[in-house]
């Protein structure tokens, strides 16, 4: 598989030696859970979304976020915003002061409280906005010859879909590549990804397209390449308390094709360094807090029993953390059972798009203020 490519327009290059994405994971891909999946394997790592408007505002919430470790060769975060001009100057910021040198645009929020606002996933929707927000991104960003690209959606739902439109508009404004989240945004995380509106996104645009959605393991990433013709992928929930399926990745995207079984013992391991990293990161007592989220989902399928699970929930201590995983039978293999399950939120459809008054009656928007829509927001 060639490596991917992102090219800013005036010739800044960013190249990603195994064309595989870390999505942005709101409370979940910090520079410590960044570095444990680098660890893993080649590719790109994204910090978990920001919003344009904490930039530009010097919110010190919002830059704790943007910490970034010393191996972080590239730095890469996905911004979120609803305004031109201040995303322009929140592109400015990132790159003149914290040398961030990707930024990821996220069009693909599905959360009802940023929607009614007529943010996330359904932005694509007013074509003129999104395309001003993409104009003045890429103008910002290409002064510091940094690559902008951009994640988004199928569409609101089946009978308003957006993505076509949103490529030829994220091309035409200079983006490096566009990822496609094959879901609408009333799906949110549920059913299955179509596949086939990737393919057909590869076949109207001459910029990269990433695939995302449904790649719970190595084989999926390949198998979606091989159907749509994506020049890399995008993967979020499938490495939760899984960062070793980077590994699984470089090595089929590589040829090599093993696939990594960890024994509990192992996954003990894994966890233990990921508190390490987060200790680091925030200081023991906050970081190993941190750690509380992600206990499920190392542990998932295995036999460990329900009052160990609540405990290791708990733990605030590297002495609390390391008695109890000294209690887990390190001889026990992977359950098998787990590979190719879905992982983290899924849910059912929504049963309707909650969206501003009037929002679908045209697809221009003018000059209309959305900063309410910065309030609160989170992936897609």
């Amino acid at each position: 598989m060639e490596p991917l490519r992102l090219v800013a327009p005036s010739g800044g290059v960013v190249e990603v030696p195994v064309p595989v994405v870390l999505a942005p994971m709101a409370g979940i891909t910090n520079a410590a859970y960044r570095q444990l999946c680098r660890e893993q394997g080649a590719g790109l790592y994204v910090c978990e979304m920001i919003t344009s408007r904490g930039i530009v505002e010097r919110i010190p919430k919002t830059f704790d976020m943007l910490r970034f470790d010393p191996g972080e060769v590239v730095r890469s975060v996905q911004l979120y915003g609803v305004d031109p001009g201040v995303m322009a100057r929140a592109t400015e910021i990132l790159c003149a002061e914290f040398g961030v040198r990707h930024v990821d645009l996220n069009f693909g929020c599905p959360v009802p409280k940023v929607t009614r606002r007529g943010g996330g996933g359904v932005l694509p929707w007013k074509r003129d906005r999104l395309g001003a927000i993409l104009r003045a991104t890429v103008r910002a960003a290409d002064r510091y010859g940094v690559p902008v690209t951009i994640k988004t959606r199928l569409g609101i739902d089946e009978e308003h879909l957006t993505y076509l439109d949103a490529g030829r508009i994220a091309q035409d404004a200079g983006c490096a590549a566009i990822a496609l989240h094959a879901r609408t945004v009333r799906q949110a995380y549920a059913g299955e990804a179509a596949w086939e509106a990737i393919a057909s996104l590869v076949d109207a645009l001459d910029i990269p397209v990433l695939g995302n959605g449904d790649i719970w393991e190595a084989s999926d990433a390949l198998r979606m390449v091989g159907q749509t013709g994506c020049a890399g992928v995008v993967v979020g929930r499938g490495c939760l308390g899984r960062p070793w399926l980077f590994r699984d990745l470089a090595d089929a995207f590589t040829g090599r094709g093993r696939r990594t079984l960890p024994s509990l013992g192992e996954v003990a391991t894994m966890v233990r360094r990921h508190a390490e990293l987060l200790a680091e990161l925030y200081g023991e007592k906050h970081g190993l807090t941190d750690l509380r989220k992600h206990m499920a989902w190392y542990f998932k399928g295995f036999p460990v029993g329900g009052e160990l699970r609540r405990e290791l929930a708990m733990i605030s201590s590297f002495a609390e953390l390391d008695a109890l995983l000294a209690q887990l039978d390190g001889s026990v293999p992977f359950p098998e059972a787990e590979l190719g399950a879905p992982r983290g939120r899924q849910g059912t459809p929504r049963e309707r798009v909650i969206l501003p008054y009037g929002w679908l009656d045209s697809t221009e928007l003018g000059d209309a203020d959305l900063t309410a829509a910065e309030s609160d927001a989170s992936g897609g």
